[in-house]
């Protein structure tokens, strides 16, 4: 028998919403509180230089960041605290998913400087592994270290226009793209398509809703694609 599409198109939306917040997964137990990372010296930083543009692949997402130098990388991370307070040593704690949520639901982040662990979070790292899709683009090393401290602190977030990735093709390449981004758009036109897949249209614009804000562009798709699917089908 041929499967339900609309629990597997939710379940798709799920994975791409969860690639683009990076949710870490937490053992059981844990409380929602982010677990310790990976002791320190645990990477061997030597071979790393200050302006190589890190990417940490995980099960669903990748998370980017720029090399600083001295065991330091920048990164942006969906962060509630900082429109909350100014003390650095409360936001300079290490994001648990409580607060990345949030963050990402009130559109706030902070670009952030973390222990090379810290940021890496146990996965393995490639390194300037993104050069090969820009070719002659690159920036030089220090120029793109320096445009990522100019950056470090709050920042708006935007989980298509405004994530990790985004920063750190500006700060290497200069100019602020997100594959992962396009992936996911091309997504949601395969299940918005999908004539069967009414119920995860609707999801997939309360999502819309939720992450870019109430606003013609997002309202009225929500409420006409649903209808025209059901229609059609």
């Amino acid at each position: 028998t041929m499967k339900n599409p609309v629990p597997q198109a939710a379940s798709l939306l799920l994975e791409k919403l969860l690639l683009l917040v990076h949710v870490r997964p937490l053992p059981a137990g844990s409380g929602g509180e982010t677990p310790p990372a990976a002791a320190p010296g645990y990477y061997d930083t030597s071979c790393f230089k200050r302006g190589d543009l890190l990417e940490v692949p995980r099960t669903l997402f990748i998370h980017f960041g720029i090399y600083l130098g001295e065991n330091r990388v920048a990164h942006l991370m969906p962060d509630i605290l900082p429109a909350f307070t100014g003390d650095r040593r409360q936001i300079q704690q290490v994001v648990t998913n409580k607060r990345l949520i949030l963050g990402v639901i009130t559109k706030t982040a902070s670009i952030r400087v973390d222990t090379v662990e810290d940021f890496a979070y146990g996965g393995s790292i490639l390194v300037n592994h993104m050069d090969r899709l820009f070719e002659d683009q690159v920036l030089g090393s220090e120029e793109a270290a320096r445009r990522a401290e100019k950056l470090v602190g709050a920042t708006a977030y935007s989980l298509l226009w405004n994530n990790c990735e985004h920063f750190v093709t500006y700060c290497r390449y200069g100019a602020p793209v997100s594959f992962q981004t396009d992936k996911f758009c091309e997504t949601l036109k395969m299940i918005i398509r999908d004539q069967r897949s009414v119920l995860a249209s609707v999801l997939v614009g309360l999502a819309s809703i939720v992450c870019l804000g109430l606003a013609p562009c997002t309202t009225l798709p929500t409420i006409f694609i649903p209808f025209f699917l059901w229609m059609a089908g």
